[in-house]
């Protein structure tokens, strides 16, 4: 499951925007993260192409069973680093960004290991 880190932010966006709209479509994707509809259009037909999302007719955007393992993946990582970090006296918006940043590039042994020993103490 080697993926970009572009693509992994899309999926967790969708499985996001999945929990607060009745549909995703892709303007919806562009307005969340302030990009162009048009860069997200390229982006929704790589990760359909690749078996990770699937476009219905009228535009909505489903998570794969591929895609949602990937999704839930990084935004459990994103939670957990987030909250790690405040725990620890970051702020809020440092401590959201440094997740962004740190849960496409950990391994899931060193991500296991910190969340094991920080749920034990």
């Amino acid at each position: 499951m080697n993926i970009h880190e572009s693509a992994e932010n899309y999926l967790e966006t969708i499985l996001i925007l999945s929990k607060a709209l009745p549909v995703v479509r892709s303007v919806d994707i562009a307005n969340e993260l302030g990009f162009k509809k048009s860069s997200v259009s390229v982006a929704m037909k790589n990760l359909r192409e690749n078996g990770y999302i699937t476009v219905t007719d009228a535009g909505f955007i489903y998570l794969t069973d591929a895609g949602k393992e990937i999704a839930a993946k990084i935004y459990e990582r994103h939670e957990f680093i987030s909250g790690w970090l405040r725990s620890l006296g970051v702020d809020e918006k440092t401590a959201t960004a440094d997740a962004c940043k740190m849960e496409h590039c950990i391994s899931s042994e060193s991500f296991s290991a910190i969340k094991k020993y920080v749920n034990e103490h």
